[in-house]
């Protein structure tokens, strides 16, 4: 698994390269796929590799995008599949790749704020999931190794749409979620005590 990435000074090799690791180690373990997805997914063997733009997976500026960094800025990059967190002293920075919404109409971009963190949280599926999948439970309690959600969630101001970690590694990097932001479990443990309520994002 990657190492956490430093606080700064982020050189373009150093990124490129862990990123590259990251994104072709193979998932070993077939974690049981509950967000919105069959229960008879093909194993990963069989599908067709995806064709990642590493190059696109680069430092930003958080002035780019924030006129100020007040309580932290967390911006995900839909393009380049990747989250990004400035802390609000301005040295703080984490760079981590993403799943990301697996259509164009379940996708939602523009301004919002974390406003509510759990760990190990229970997941609801919406009616729309379930409209697509009618095998899923209407409930799964949080520690439950199927549970799409991992073992942290921030909630957005947008109801149903979260940054969380995922036991599935088969999805990082990919199209793969119903409107959420995935991240590794162990990325999202980092960056959970980083992200305080309050902390202003974006989605692009």
């Amino acid at each position: 698994m990657e190492a956490p990435l430093p606080n700064s000074k982020i050189t373009r090799r150093g990124t490129l390269l862990g990123v590259a690791a990251t994104l072709a180690t193979p998932a070993l373990l077939r974690a049981q796929s509950s967000d919105a997805f069959p229960q008879t997914e093909q194993p990963i063997s069989t599908q067709v590799p995806v064709n990642r733009n590493v190059s696109s997976f680069r430092r930003q500026n958080w002035q780019d995008h924030f006129d100020t960094l007040g309580k932290g800025a967390l911006l995900a990059d839909i393009t380049s599949r990747a989250v990004h967190y400035w802390g609000p002293d301005g040295e703080t920075y984490r760079l981590f790749p993403s799943s990301v919404p697996m259509s164009e109409e379940l996708t939602k971009r523009g301004y919002t704020k974390v406003v509510r963190k759990t760990e190990f949280p229970s997941w609801t599926p919406t009616a729309n999931m379930r409209e697509r999948d009618p095998t899923l439970p209407i409930r799964m309690e949080g520690g439950d190794p199927g549970n799409p959600l991992g073992t942290r969630a921030m909630y957005l101001g947008w109801p149903a749409y979260l940054v969380h970690g995922t036991h599935d590694t088969r999805k990082i990097g990919r199209m793969s979620s119903s409107g959420c932001i995935g991240l590794y479990n162990e990325h999202v443990e980092q960056l959970y005590p980083l992200v305080q309520v309050g902390t202003q994002v974006r989605l692009i």
